[in-house]
C-alpha cells in the first residue's frame, strides 16, 4: 500500500520539526509539492502567526551552527541568501562583530596552532582565514599567535 499523501501544512510542520527554516527556504521546499489552488504564502503567514516559523529563531540557529567555523562576512552572506534583510540583518551583524576576533583565534589555533615561520606559511594561514569569511583585522590579530597566559 502506498503511503498517504501529506498536505502542505503537514509537510511544512515536518520540515520545521527537523530544524528551523527561513520563510524563503520553506517556501521553496513547499513549492515542489504545491498543487493548483494551494496558497503557499497564506500557509507561511499562518505558520508565522502561530509562531511555528520564525526568522529570528532561524537566524539565531544559523549563527549558532556557523559561528564556530566561519567569519562574519560568510555568515552574513548566508543570512542574506535566506532572505534576512534590513534592520534585523544590521542587528545580527552588530552582534557577530563583538566576538569575531576570538572566533578567528580559535579557528586559527585549531587548524594551525603555531605562528608562521616564513612568508609562504603566513600567506597560507591568512588565505585560509579570509576564505572562511573573517575580517582583515581579526585575521591580523589571529596570526600574531595565541595570547600569552598570565
Amino acid at each position: 500500500m502506498a503511503a498517504p499523501q501529506l498536505s502542505l501544512k503537514a509537510r511544512a510542520l515536518r520540515f520545521l520539526s527537523m530544524r528551523e527554516h527561513s520563510r524563503l527556504e520553506l517556501g521553496r521546499k513547499l513549492s515542489r509539492y504545491a498543487e493548483e489552488g494551494d496558497d503557499i504564502e497564506a500557509l507561511l503567514d499562518l505558520l508565522e502567526k502561530n509562531n511555528w516559523l520564525s526568522q529570528e529563531r532561524f537566524s539565531e540557529a544559523l549563527i549558532h551552527r556557523r559561528s564556530a567555523r566561519f567569519g562574519n562576512s560568510r555568515i552574513v552572506a548566508e543570512l542574506q541568501s535566506h532572505g534576512i534583510k534590513g534592520e534585523e540583518l544590521q542587528e545580527l551583524k552588530a552582534g557577530l562583530a563583538e566576538g569575531e576576533a576570538e572566533r578567528c583565534q580559535e579557528v586559527w589555533s585549531r587548524k594551525f596552532g603555531t605562528v608562521a615561520a616564513d612568508p609562504q606559511e603566513r600567506n597560507k594561514q591568512m588565505r585560509f582565514l579570509l576564505q572562511r569569511g573573517f575580517s582583515q583585522r581579526a585575521v591580523q590579530a589571529a596570526l600574531k599567535g595565541a595570547p600569552e597566559d598570565d
